[in-house]
């Protein structure tokens, strides 16, 4: 019976897994769509994204059974627990791949406002913190996810930049208002995509040392004792 639930915790994990890996390939082939301007390409991540729908309603089944017939203490509550919301956050990584590739089909019947630079770096960089986050997440390695999250700043940094030079498009020609907000949004999505890559982080230390970091709530000192083994 104990083999059967580690078989069935595993098998969770690499749902989680499979799931991670399609959500940071949408977000890629969505930016990528926009950098080419290809309405065909942003449209395979519409079908990609229902996929991942699915995956999460199947995850999300698997953990309130396991719940249900288990009963776990713990640390395999704690790594459950965690898994629900990771799940919930790959599920919405997906939603923001998206959302950008509604940018792309719009802007690619529109003249090009300018050369893509700061996009493309920032959907690197997000879809890195999502795949490192999961990696710890498969090695319960607290370190690496609170680095992660103390590295978040570089994203946001660069969604500051996007806003500032797009602002200046605006000022200096209304005519961009329309092209320079679709690129706002599509920034704006990139980081969310950071921010979500940092959630599963803090699930992963929480995992490893039933520490809840949100909200700066290590530094106060609370949720240390949850389920601790």
């Amino acid at each position: 019976m104990e083999r059967h639930f580690e078989r069935e915790l595993e098998e969770l994990k690499e749902q989680l897994l499979l799931m991670g890996g399609r959500s940071e390939s949408i977000v890629l082939k969505a930016v990528e769509a926009l950098r080419r301007r290809d309405e065909t390409l942003a449209h395979e991540v519409f079908a990609d994204d229902k996929v991942i729908d699915r995956m999460e309603l199947d995850i999300d089944e698997r953990c309130v059974r396991l719940l249900a017939l288990q009963q776990p203490m713990a640390r395999d509550l704690r790594f459950i627990t965690a898994a629900l919301k990771i799940n919930n956050d790959l599920e919405r990584v997906g939603d923001h791949a998206v959302n950008i590739a509604g940018s792309a089909v719009r802007l690619a019947v529109q003249p090009l406002l300018k050369p893509l630079v700061d996009i493309p770096r920032m959907a690197d960089l997000a879809g890195g913190m999502l795949r490192e986050a999961l990696d710890a997440f498969v090695h319960r390695d607290a370190e690496t996810a609170r680095r992660l999250c103390a590295g978040d700043d570089v994203v946001d940094q660069l969604n500051r930049q996007v806003f500032r030079e797009l602002v200046s498009f605006m000022v200096e020609d209304p005519g961009t208002i329309t092209r320079a907000m679709e690129l706002i949004l599509v920034s704006r999505n990139l980081e969310r995509v950071a921010d979500l890559a940092t959630n599963v982080a803090e699930e992963v230390v929480f995992i490893a040392e039933a520490r809840v970091i949100k909200h700066h709530a290590e530094d106060a000192e609370q949720g240390e004792d949850f389920g601790r083994s």
